[in-house]
């Protein structure tokens, strides 16, 4: 099962994002700072959990959360400042939306920067290790799920309900045969054949 949390303090919170490598949608963050006595031993990286268990978890970790809070950076802010920083922004926006502020954050990943001086620990596979990080991935992936279900209607023929904007062999197809949308992220490389020079 997985530790509660990293540190000593009393008010931590994990942080992790959903969507960096899709070809289309927002890269969602999301963090969390769970109870000290929090315990679900169903909890773990949103990667390894189904949709139905990952759809419940977000229902237990919303009420039973301290405070949590969902960020969401869409496809022009990605290619603007790319996207690792745009990960990293999108997981600050939500650390400084948390009430109370949080005493330490934790990071899935080995990248982070300094938050409003709050000290912090970048943790690979930090959601298998840690609640607080498991429950933010739920979180992101979830909430970045539904987001994606919500453009899927504008542009069904994506079918990003299904892909959720990953680079699928059907979603790069449809990038082939429709052209790209808002959505797309124009400084990602959408079809194989991008950097291929005609001579």
């Amino acid at each position: 099962m997985l530790q509660n949390q990293y540190s000593t303090h009393a008010i931590e919170a994990g942080t992790d994002e959903a969507g960096r490598g899709c070809l289309a949608g927002p890269v969602t963050a999301a963090a969390v700072i769970l109870p000290r006595g929090f315990i679900n031993e169903t909890l773990n990286d949103s990667k390894q959990l189904s949709q139905k268990v990952r759809d419940m978890l977000k229902c237990i970790i919303e009420e039973q959360a301290v405070s949590y809070s969902v960020t969401h950076l869409g496809p022009l802010e990605i290619d603007k400042i790319n996207i690792l920083n745009a990960s990293i922004k999108a997981m600050q926006e939500s650390v400084l939306k948390l009430t109370p502020t949080p005493i330490y954050i934790i990071v899935d990943g080995n990248r982070f920067k300094p938050t409003n001086g709050i000290p912090y620990s970048c943790i690979v596979k930090g959601d298998t290790k840690f609640m607080n990080i498991a429950a933010a991935s739920v979180l992101a992936k979830t909430y970045r799920d539904a987001y994606m279900d919500i453009i899927h209607e504008e542009f069904p023929m994506y079918n990003w309900k299904q892909n959720k904007g990953y680079p699928t062999k059907e979603h790069r197809e449809a990038i082939r045969k429709y052209g790209t949308t808002k959505y797309h992220r124009m400084s990602f490389r959408l079809l194989p054949e991008q950097l291929e020079l005609d001579i």
